[in-house]
C-alpha cells in the first residue's frame, strides 16, 4: 500500500465523516494541510478573519444543521483565539471538532515560535481533546473526535495536529468502528423508571414540561410535541429549548426563568408534577433553589448522569436519550388511553389558570410612543419572515426580546449562547446556518455593542456572498447590563454608554455590504422587507428606544415567582 502525508490522511479523514465545509484561518503550522486543501474542490474552507468566528461559524453550522461543525486554526494564537468559541459549545453541548496546528513534536515544550499548550489550554471547556504524536494514529483520533462530539451529551472536540505529524508519511486506512474503553453512552432509558414517570403523570393535576436544548439535540420535537397534547400538559422551554415546542401553541407557556413569561414561572411555582426533559436546571431558570417548584414531584430525563441532581434534587431520574425515552413514554400511553382521557378532563381547571394567567399578565411593551421599540422590530420580523427562517443573536437584551417575541415553530432555527452568553455570537453563527443553508433566510439581531465584537466577519459573508441580514438594535448602551443598573445600582450608569460608535450603515458599505438606517417606526416593516428582498450581506440600523428594559425579570437570587412586571 502506497503511503501518503499526514495532511493527505487529514483531507481523507474528514471526506469519509462527510465533511463538505471547513471554517478557519491559516497560518505557519498548518501550511502542509492548507496545500492539500488547494486542490480538495469537495471541501469548501470557508476563510474568516478571526479564529473566534470561525468556531462561532462551526457552531452555528451544527446547530441549524445537526450535522458536526468543523473548525481549522493554526498553532499558539490561533489555537487559544478559539477558546471563546470552544467554551460556548461546551456550554450548550454542541457538536463541533476544532482541529489547530502546532509545531513540531521535537519543539514542545521548548517555547518555540507560537507554541501554546493547547491541550492543557482547551481542557476545561472541551467534552475531550487530542494531541497527535504519531501520524499512524491521526485517521483513528480523527474518527473518535468526531463520534465523542456527536454522541452521548454533545460537546466540542479539538485536535491537536504537530506540524511534523503531517509532513509524515503513513499507510491510510479509515477505521469502520469506535471503542472508547469508558466511553459508553446510555440511549435507553430505564424501562422501570419510565413507567413510574408515566404513573405520576396520570395522577398529577397541576403537571408542567419543562424542556431544554436537549429536545433539540436530540432530534425530539416530534415526539415532545405528541406527549404534551396527547397528555394536554402545558410546555415551558429554556432559551436553547426554544422550538423544541411550537411558540404559538395553546399549550405553550413560553420561556421560564429570569426573562421567562409569568405564566411559565407560575406554573412551575405552583405545579405538582415537572417533567423536565434535557434541561440542567441553569441557576437563569431556578432563581432560588430552595423555592423552585416547590410544590413538584421532580421527573428529569437526560442523557448525561452528572447532570441529574447537580442543582436541583429530583424525584424520578431517569438517564437516556430524550428521544428514545419519550418514544417509550408514548407506547406506554398509548396502552392506558383511558387514563390519559380521565388526565385531560382532570386538567381542565389547571389549564383555565393558566390561560388566566397568560390573558391578565401577557408580555407587553408600550407601543404608543415616537421612538422605535425594539419589541415591535422583534414582532415585525417574525410577522414577515419565511417560516424556516434561521434567527441567531448577540447576548443581551436583543437576545432575550427575540425569545420573547419571535414565534419560534419548528426546532434548529433559533442560534443563541445560552450558558456562556458569548457577545459577538451571532453574526458569525448566522453565517455557519447560511452555509449550511445557502438558501434560507438567515438573520442576526444584534445589539450595537455586541456586534461589534465580530464585525470583522463583514468581510466573510461579503467573500463568500452570503444573504445574512444583521438587525442592529442600537440603543447606545451595553443595553443588558445598563438595565441592571438602573434596576438595581441607582442608574449609576458606569462604562455602560457608548458614546462613540460607528456608522453602521457607512462600515456595512466600506466591506462591499448593503446598509439601511430606520429612525421611525413607519419605516421598520419596509426596511425589514427591503433588507430581505436585497441581494447579499444587509446590515440594518435601528435607533430603538435607548433605556428600554427586558421584562419580565426576576432580581438575581430571588425565587422565579417574583417578577419585575414593568
Amino acid at each position: 500500500m502506497s503511503k501518503i502525508k499526514g495532511a493527505a490522511a487529514f483531507i481523507e479523514s474528514l471526506r469519509c465523516e462527510g465533511v463538505k465545509h471547513v471554517f478557519g484561518y491559516p497560518g505557519g503550522a498548518v501550511l502542509d494541510i492548507f496545500d492539500m486543501l488547494y486542490e480538495a474542490e469537495d471541501i469548501q474552507f470557508i476563510l474568516v478573519r478571526h479564529e473566534q468566528g470561525a468556531v462561532h461559524a462551526a457552531d452555528g453550522y451544527a446547530r441549524a444543521s445537526g450535522k458536526v461543525g468543523v473548525c481549522l486554526v493554526t498553532s499558539g494564537p490561533g489555537a487559544t483565539n478559539t477558546v471563546t468559541g470552544l467554551a460556548t459549545a461546551y456550554m450548550d453541548s454542541i457538536p463541533i471538532v476544532v482541529f489547530s496546528g502546532q509545531v513540531s513534536t521535537h519543539l514542545i515544550g521548548n517555547d518555540a515560535f507560537q507554541e501554546a499548550d493547547t491541550v492543557g489550554i482547551t481542557r476545561p471547556c472541551t467534552k475531550h481533546n487530542f494531541l497527535v504524536k504519531d501520524v499512524a494514529e491521526l485517521p483513528r483520533i480523527i474518527k473518535e473526535a468526531f463520534y465523542i462530539a456527536r454522541t452521548g451529551r454533545c460537546g466540542p472536540v479539538l485536535v491537536d495536529l504537530p506540524k511534523d505529524v503531517m509532513n509524515a508519511l503513513t499507510s491510510f486506512k479509515y477505521p469502520e468502528q469506535v471503542c472508547l474503553q469508558g466511553y459508553s453512552p446510555t440511549y435507553k432509558g430505564h424501562p422501570g423508571q419510565i413507567r413510574r414517570i408515566v404513573d405520576h403523570i396520570l395522577k398529577s393535576r397541576r403537571p408542567v414540561i419543562y424542556a431544554g436544548g436537549g429536545i433539540i439535540l436530540s432530534n425530539a420535537a416530534e415526539e415532545l410535541t405528541m406527549l404534551a397534547r396527547q397528555t394536554t400538559i402545558p410546555v415551558t422551554t429554556t432559551l436553547t429549548g426554544m422550538g423544541g415546542y411550537p411558540s404559538d401553541d395553546e399549550l405553550c407557556l413560553g420561556m421560564l426563568g429570569m426573562h421567562g413569561t409569568f405564566a411559565a414561572n407560575m406554573a412551575v411555582t405552583e405545579s405538582d408534577c415537572l417533567v423536565a426533559i434535557g434541561a440542567r436546571f441553569d441557576d437563569r431558570v431556578t432563581g432560588k433553589v430552595e423555592e423552585f417548584a416547590p410544590k413538584a414531584e421532580i421527573i428529569h430525563i437526560d442523557i448525561d448522569p452528572t447532570s441529574i441532581s447537580k442543582n436541583v434534587k429530583v424525584d424520578i431520574p431517569v438517564v437516556g436519550d430524550c428521544r428514545a425515552v419519550l418514544k417509550d413514554m408514548l407506547a406506554i400511553l398509548k396502552t392506558r388511553a383511558k387514563e390519559v382521557k380521565e388526565l385531560q378532563t382532570h386538567l381542565s381547571p389547571w389549564l383555565d389558570q393558566i390561560q388566566t394567567w397568560k390573558r391578565e399578565k401577557p408580555l407587553k411593551y408600550d407601543k404608543g410612543t415616537k421612538a422605535i421599540k425594539p419589541q415591535y422590530v422583534i414582532e415585525t420580523v417574525d410577522r414577515v419572515t419565511p417560516e424556516d427562517t434561521v434567527i441567531a443573536t448577540e447576548v443581551g437584551q436583543n437576545q432575550m426580546w427575540t425569545a420573547q417575541f419571535y414565534k419560534f415553530k419548528q426546532p434548529r432555527l433559533f442560534l443563541t449562547s445560552g450558558g456562556l452568553g458569548t457577545m459577538g455570537y451571532g453574526f458569525p453563527a448566522a453565517i455557519g446556518a447560511q452555509v449550511a443553508f445557502p438558501k434560507r433566510t438567515v438573520i442576526d439581531i444584534a445589539g450595537d455593542g455586541s456586534i461589534q465584537m465580530n464585525i470583522q466577519e463583514l468581510a466573510t459573508a461579503v467573500q463568500y456572498k452570503l444573504n445574512v441580514k444583521v438587525m442592529i438594535l442600537n440603543n447606545g448602551y451595553l443595553g443588558m447590563v445598563r438595565q441592571w443598573q438602573s434596576l438595581f445600582y441607582k442608574k449609576r450608569y458606569s462604562h455602560t454608554t457608548l458614546q462613540v460608535g460607528p456608522d453602521f450603515v457607512k462600515l456595512a458599505e466600506a466591506y462591499g455590504a448593503h446598509g439601511l438606517r430606520v429612525e421611525r417606526p413607519a419605516d421598520v416593516e419596509g426596511a425589514i422587507r427591503e433588507a430581505l428582498s436585497t441581494k447579499g450581506t444587509v446590515f440594518v440600523d435601528f435607533k430603538v428606544d435607548p433605556e428600554e428594559d427586558v421584562c419580565p425579570i426576576v432580581p438575581a437570587g430571588a425565587p422565579i415567582k417574583n417578577m419585575l412586571l414593568v
